[in-house]
């Protein structure tokens, strides 16, 4: 009898639509210490995108370093290349992509003019499409000193769209940025609460593209097309600290 009741209470949740659990399929949690592990994480390398100012650089620990549980970006106002910045931007391209899931991770943002922190996605199939067919999951993006968190979506529909939201947000204390992404819709939240939502039920308007794999992107640039540059109070070196990044599947 006993047996029955519970197969019959978890058939009237599965009737009512409720959702499995989350379930942890991948993070890096960030406990060693030294250079970011090779293998969850690449770099990109040089001046990549947006006009920004910052040479990114590989696996150099002035610029990124676990260090007491945290990943560390590290900007740096320095002579490099033809740069006068440094920073780095990682990334699990070609090493890990997901499609549909909750991706997560708990940040303190830098604050200053010009300083441009972001924690994004990717299509795996840009080096095949390029950009914006590929599609692009903005999961949080913070610009100069405001204390304002953005996220975004941004696809092709015969021309780059983007659909986009934003809360204020104290960007220079720990908060958890995530998505929840599933075949339906994508769901902004800030602390587990969400504040935006965009649908891509049947791929509508045509968002082919989040029905596919994405990677995920780490990144601190300087200057650039939105925030602009820094200027005399901007404060460097500066870093934004990563305590962990996790993807869960249903």
């Amino acid at each position: 009898m006993k047996r029955f009741i519970i197969l019959l209470l978890v058939l009237t949740a599965c009737s009512q639509g409720k959702q499995p659990a989350w379930k942890l399929v991948w993070s890096d949690e960030f406990n060693y210490s030294g250079l970011p592990d090779s293998l969850n994480w690449g770099n990109e390398v040089g001046f990549v995108r947006n006009n920004e100012l910052q040479y990114y650089t590989m696996r150099r620990p002035e610029n990124s370093v676990v260090v007491n549980g945290n990943l560390l970006i590290i900007s740096r106002k320095e002579p490099f290349d033809s740069a006068n910045y440094t920073s780095a931007s990682l990334t699990t391209d070609r090493k890990h992509s997901w499609t549909y899931g909750k991706i997560e991770a708990r940040m303190k943002l830098p604050k200053g003019q010009g300083m441009w922190p972001a924690f994004w996605m990717l299509g795996q199939n840009i080096h095949e499409v390029g950009w914006p067919r590929c599609g692009e999951i903005d999961i949080m993006e913070h610009i100069n000193a405001e204390d304002i968190l953005y996220g975004t979506l941004h696809w092709y529909n015969e021309k780059h769209i983007s659909s986009g939201s934003n809360i204020p947000c104290t960007v220079n204390q720990y908060h958890d940025y995530s998505v929840e992404w599933n075949k339906d819709s994508i769901i902004w939240l800030l602390d587990g609460k969400p504040y935006h939502n965009v649908s891509i039920r049947d791929s509508i308007n045509s968002t082919a593209e989040f029905h596919m794999p994405q990677y995920i992107i780490l990144n601190l640039a300087i200057g650039g097309d939105w925030p602009k540059n820094p200027d005399e109070t901007t404060t460097f070196p500066d870093t934004m600290y990563v305590d962990y990044v996790r993807v869960y599947q249903r």
